[in-house]
């Protein structure tokens, strides 16, 4: 549970390119987090955490990348992260998918690519990117999901773009292709579901609009090893360019949700989500 002082203030852009693009007209943030205490009892300590962020009118800017093979929970995070910090989520998975959606010229390329399983090319991708980064719709940062990919574009990254950390979530390859595998999308609305972690209340339907859950085409086993081998053998220069400028935080992936997310929040010195606790 989150909770505002400003709620109206709250704006979320419908713009689906600007998914997560949270903003506050330049006005300090002052967050209340409470976890798994619905309904509140009169005896419960409500733990808060005050932050003003500022930029260049005041605000503090925070600039990430989230790195990690497909499967290792990096747009969980990431959603996390932006959530609770009004950071603008830039999720390339999500920039792909909205072309589709929207039939744009790229759209016919990019979903052929996608369904073979392939990454997209360098070109497209860093076109998306510098298209998404030019409209600086941010106020206290954002978190890129899903770039850079390769040395390339990690160089092109590099000499265009300031960040101030590379967030790299550690996972082995048996548990991502079981991840992947498991996972299950919601033909009319989306969702996410999780056959392992997150089944729905009936099987093969959404809790949420009654929707058939579906594979999506390049979840299976062949299109997933490919991935894997194509992250060694090409991301991982990426990972290792960032290591040399120390830019690198690893985490530990394979930790509950929440554990992941304390441990980004640990090693960036960011306030962490409290539990809530009861007096005497």
């Amino acid at each position: 549970m989150l909770s505002l002082c400003n709620p109206d203030e709250r704006q979320i852009s419908e713009s689906p390119p600007r998914v997560y693009a949270h903003r506050r007209q330049n006005k300090p943030a002052f967050l209340v987090f409470v976890l798994n205490c619905m309904p509140l009892a009169s005896n419960v300590i409500l733990h808060t955490v005050t932050f003003s962020p500022t930029d260049k009118q005041g605000n503090v800017m925070h600039k990430y990348v989230i790195m990690g093979v497909q499967g290792c929970g990096k747009g969980t995070q990431a959603k996390m992260l932006a959530e609770d910090f009004d950071f603008v989520h830039i999720s390339v998975g999500d920039l792909f998918r909205w072309n589709i959606q929207n039939h744009t010229k790229l759209a016919a390329r990019i979903k052929r690519i996608i369904a073979d399983g392939q990454l997209v090319p360098d070109e497209i991708v860093e076109q998306l990117i510098r298209r998404r980064l030019d409209d600086h719709d941010w106020n206290f940062g954002y978190i890129l999901d899903g770039f850079p990919r390769n040395g390339r574009q990690a160089l092109f990254f590099l000499e265009s773009y300031d960040i101030d950390a590379v967030i790299q979530i550690d996972v082995s390859d048996e548990v991502v292709l079981q991840r992947v595998l498991s996972r299950r999308l919601c033909s009319q609305c989306g969702l996410d579901y999780n056959v392992i972690h997150h089944r729905p209340a009936v099987d093969n339907q959404c809790d949420v609009c009654g929707g058939e859950l579906v594979t999506r085409a390049d979840d299976n086993e062949r299109a997933v090893r490919e991935r894997l081998e194509t992250y060694h053998t090409k991301t991982e220069p990426a990972v290792k360019l960032f290591s040399r400028k120390e830019l690198i935080v690893n985490v530990d992936g394979t930790l509950p949700p929440h554990e992941v997310q304390a441990e980004i929040r640990t090693r960036l010195q960011l306030p962490q989500r409290v539990e809530c606790t009861e007096s005497g």
